[in-house]
């Protein structure tokens, strides 16, 4: 036999789910509770108290026939046609006010959302009016307090990075110059790589810690064009990238959205030897495609690869390189422009990374 504290909670539990989901529709369904108890209330009362109009007595003659009378209950009263307008007349101007005063409350929840949502795109907008009630002036106060603090946080982020970007690239042009003029040509080779590798890291890094493209306008973007340069790009290098498939203009920032293929090309053609890219396109987003033919990924290795600065297995990362930020910045990106980023092992061998941009 169940509890009563079970039943108690499985009694919550029915409430919550029937409980409207916003605050606006709690608010409201509270209000009208109220109106139709207390008319309820109201009416039940009124019956109850109201007086009964008196039976004249029968002739004695009958009562005497009849015996003692027996005890009867009190009929329905009769309403009048003018209460029943004036009640129905008042419950709705009630339920009206009601709605208008739920709505009225739940406004400012409503515009700090949008707000919230739009601060994840635009850190820079503009902030929100401090007026309407003091429970409004203060959320909205302390709501652009908060954007404040981020935007100096970013800021700084952005010349701490400035400074490490100097900083380091310095010594490495340096030590890229003293490595010409040792007399070894494999040293000379050796060096090189290593410091090319370095690098790449510094870049891939701080491009990472900077974000990519946060301040790049969005304008339309031929992506059949741009697959097909960067095709022409690896091909140049001695590498087989293979585009097909077309698409009308997408709004984007165009060197973020290349560097996300880049990355992703770059991928394939690291751990494939190749890259095969399908380009499709319908009313609702534009998806492209990246295949390479390599050893692919373990199931649980498919979403922690987007982590930044992970490493998978040896076999796909370490003989090859790489920091652990091509696939975070890529899915950053696609992100940044709504979309979505998703890997996922082919049928045949390899791995396929598939890049969805919404059209909206």
């Amino acid at each position: 036999m169940p509890q009563p504290w079970h039943r108690w909670h499985r009694l919550q539990a029915l409430l919550a789910r029937c409980l409207p989901a916003t605050l606006f529709g709690r608010l409201a369904l509270l209000l009208a509770a109220a109106v139709v108890a207390s008319h309820v209330l109201a009416l039940t009362l009124m019956f109850e108290l109201r007086p009964q109009a008196p039976h004249p007595p029968p002739p004695p003659a009958a009562q005497e026939a009849a015996g003692p009378p027996p005890h009867r209950m009190a009929g329905p009263p009769h309403l009048h046609a003018g209460l029943l307008i004036d009640i129905s007349v008042r419950l709705a101007a009630l339920l009206l006010a009601a709605w208008v005063g739920a709505r009225w409350l739940s406004q400012p929840m409503r515009r700090l959302a949008t707000a919230a949502r739009a601060l994840g795109d635009d850190i820079a907008r503009p902030p929100l009016p401090e007026d309407g009630t003091l429970e409004c002036r203060e959320a909205s106060r302390v709501f652009n307090q908060m954007q404040a603090r981020i935007r100096r946080q970013l800021e700084e982020r952005d010349r701490f990075v400035a400074a490490v970007s100097h900083d380091l690239r310095t010594p490495l042009t340096r030590l890229r110059l003293r490595t010409e003029a040792l007399p070894g040509a494999e040293d000379r080779a050796a060096f090189t790589r290593d410091i090319a590798e370095m690098d790449g890291m510094i870049r891939a890094t701080l491009d990472h810690l900077r974000g990519v493209a946060l301040g790049e306008p969005v304008a339309p973007i031929d992506l059949q064009a741009l697959l097909h340069s960067l095709a022409d790009d690896y091909a140049d290098g001695g590498h087989r990238v293979a585009v097909q498939g077309q698409a009308a203009p997408l709004p984007g920032q165009a060197g973020a959205l290349r560097r996300c293929i880049d990355n992703l090309v770059g991928n394939a053609v690291r751990y494939g030897g190749g890259a095969e890219v399908t380009l499709s396109d319908d009313r609702q987003a534009v998806r492209i495609a990246v295949r390479d033919h390599g050893p692919g990924l373990p199931e649980q290795e498919l979403d922690r690869v987007f982590e930044p600065f992970y490493r998978a297995e040896a076999s796909r990362n370490r003989a090859h390189g790489g920091v652990g930020l091509g696939l975070s910045i890529a899915r950053d990106i696609a992100e940044r422009h709504h979309g979505s980023l998703h890997l996922s092992n082919a049928e045949g061998g390899g791995l396929r990374a598939t890049l969805v941009l919404p059209r909206s």
